[in-house]
């Protein structure tokens, strides 16, 4: 017992080392990766072959399939209950090679068949060949085949590959947690990139101590390695199921595979697959509740996420302002246009969201460009810089006002410098106006006022002090000064304004841009609070109001990853019932 408890505080501590030297090793030690695992390869190999050697090849008599037969055949429950620790014999490189996705195909199914493979049977037959010679020997198969002469260099060896399967598989966490928050699937996390070299390297703070907490409370409760694979086996064949269910999907909708052949390979797949997992679920009262739960946890974290997400996002679609109401302000918006650039940021993708009415309503002036901006991650690992915004118009030239989708795929870096990204950004929409230039030169009057929709019963915008203002007329109309009192900058331009010069157009708007870039910009940022309606059933109002509420205060938005001033950021809640 006190041997026991030595091993553990000696795991524990070397936990606490490893997730704490996590953020340097993620690209200060990647170069020793490579050849710690050419070593230890050649050692499971090595070692195969001289057990073999020694003990004489009886082993290979377990390539006959018959013998599994007469195994099933003398005791059928007790085979049935060794599946799941003979799948454990599979899976014990997959930890290791985590992070496949970043060589190329070819080499990866190379290094396989000709290093990885050989070398994982030679081992596992050496091991059968030295228990079918000392079957009194049960326990520690592995440090017990081993030579006397080299045991000390193979179990350092054997340390360090333990480690480096640790470290590979939080990156590993490390990339799918990040995929997952650029997919919407989870709450926005700090990324932090290690290497300017690899974009593959990254550390999130939160996730890795959130690991060395639960590894270290695996460890504390179960205090047995038979416990842990246990917990180990229903987690890797609940993967090896979602991933043959993902790939039957993938064959009938992107590679439109004949229904026959995915019904074959469901059918093949899924039933080994279901057969070993029933063996490894007997085990869930010896360690395996642990990670179901564990698995549920995340998963109801998930859940909430992705449905008050999608709630928010719903609410803000229903009370976004239509064109028809921004035509009955003018191109004045029925305020002051002051000079400058303003950045409204929705997560909405068409429309004018309703947080810009409450801007109206509240502040004495508008800036005389404004550009809403929605940031939307897309389902591929990077986009070009060249087609990182889109750009459209809204409503008509004079009204200066332009919608920006700024997408990202899930390995862009998204940590921009402020400065930067108006740079980009106005880099971009210089562009847009350019082509849309050459563009109505081609065509009539009529298709210069695009993104057409249809008019909401909105007729009516409520500002923070509870005041309502009326849209039937434009805002402020009284207050609309004279074109002598408004710099030439923030004068907008006729509600209908012919197009006889396109290039001369062109330049003037160009050099308002400029103008506008000059004075500054400002980003108003929409922060819309959710909370379930008081009829409301009570689980909804216990999700939306508490767990997504908590998970939402304490997420990072995708805005908030730039470094903007604070004298440059403007902040406004408003609350949406759902």
């Amino acid at each position: 017992m006190l041997f026991a408890d030595i091993v553990v505080m000696i795991s524990v501590a070397l936990l606490v080392i490893l997730y704490g030297v996590q953020r340097f090793a993620t690209s200060k030690m990647g170069f020793a990766i490579g050849p710690s695992l050419l070593i230890w390869f050649c050692c499971l190999g090595g070692i195969g072959i001289y057990n073999l050697s020694k003990y004489g090849p009886a082993a290979f008599k377990a390539f006959n399939p018959l013998y599994i037969i007469y195994y099933f055949g003398r005791n059928p429950f007790q085979a049935w209950l060794s599946l799941g620790g003979c799948l454990l014999c599979a899976t014990g490189s997959e930890a290791i090679f985590a992070n496949l996705c970043y060589f190329p195909v070819r080499y990866v199914q190379s290094m396989f068949m000709l290093l990885v493979l050989p070398c994982l049977v030679l081992a596992y037959l050496g091991q059968a060949a030295f228990l079918i010679a000392n079957q009194n020997s049960s326990e520690q198969i592995f440090f017990s085949s081993i030579p006397n002469g080299v045991f000390w260099p193979v179990f350092l060896i054997a340390n360090l590959a333990a480690l480096i399967a640790s470290r590979t598989m939080t990156t590993a966490i490390f990339q799918c947690i990040k995929q997952s928050i650029a997919l919407g699937c989870f709450p926005r996390l700090k990324i932090i990139h290690t290497s300017r070299k690899f974009m593959s390297k990254i550390y999130i703070p939160v996730v890795n101590w959130f690991l060395l907490v639960s590894c270290l409370g695996f460890i504390l409760l179960f205090r047995s390695i038979y416990d842990v694979g246990n917990a180990y086996a229903i987690a890797e064949l609940g993967v090896m199921i979602m991933a043959t269910v993902y790939v039957a999907i993938i064959m009938l909708l992107i590679w439109e595979t004949n229904i026959v052949k995915v019904m074959l390979f469901v059918i093949m797949f899924l039933s080994l697959e279901l057969v070993f997992f029933s063996s490894a679920l007997s085990s869930v009262g010896d360690g395996g509740w642990a990670l179901l739960i564990f698995a549920s946890v995340l998963l109801m974290i998930m859940f909430i996420w992705n449905y008050g997400s999608k709630l928010k996002y719903d609410s803000e679609v229903k009370q976004k302002l239509s064109k028809n109401l921004m035509r009955k302000l003018g191109p004045n918006l029925g305020t002051i246009r002051a000079p400058g650039l303003g950045l409204v940021y929705s997560e909405i993708v068409k429309g004018v969201p309703a947080i810009f009415g409450h801007f109206l309503t509240s502040l004495p002036a508008i800036h005389s460009i404004i550009v809403f901006v929605c940031i939307r991650n897309v389902p591929v690992p990077v986009v070009p810089q060249s087609e990182r915004f889109l750009f459209q118009r809204v409503c008509s030239r004079g009204y200066h006002m332009f919608r920006c989708i700024a997408r990202y795929g899930y390995k862009d870096k998204k940590q921009e410098h402020h400065g930067i990204f108006e740079r980009l950004l106005i880099e971009g929409l210089e562009k847009y106006i350019q082509r849309e230039a050459v563009e109505l030169s081609l065509q009539s009057e009529d298709d210069i006022d695009s993104d057409e929709e249809p008019p909401t019963p909105v007729r009516t915008i409520m500002a923070p002090n509870g005041s309502l203002y009326s849209l039937e007329v434009p805002l402020l109309v009284d207050l609309i000064p004279s074109a002598d009192v408004i710099p030439e900058v923030s004068c907008s331009t006729p509600r209908h304004d012919p197009v006889i010069d396109y290039q001369q157009n062109l330049e003037l708007e160009l050099a308002f841009i400029r103008q506008a870039k000059h004075s500054g910009a400002v980003y108003l940022i929409d922060n819309p609070i959710v909370k379930a309606r008081k009829d409301s059933w009570f689980f909804k109002k216990l999700i939306i109001n508490y767990f997504f509420a908590f998970l939402r205060n304490n997420c990072r938005r995708a805005i908030m990853s730039m470094s903007i001033p604070h004298s440059n950021r403007m902040q406004v809640r408003l609350t949406s019932y759902v």
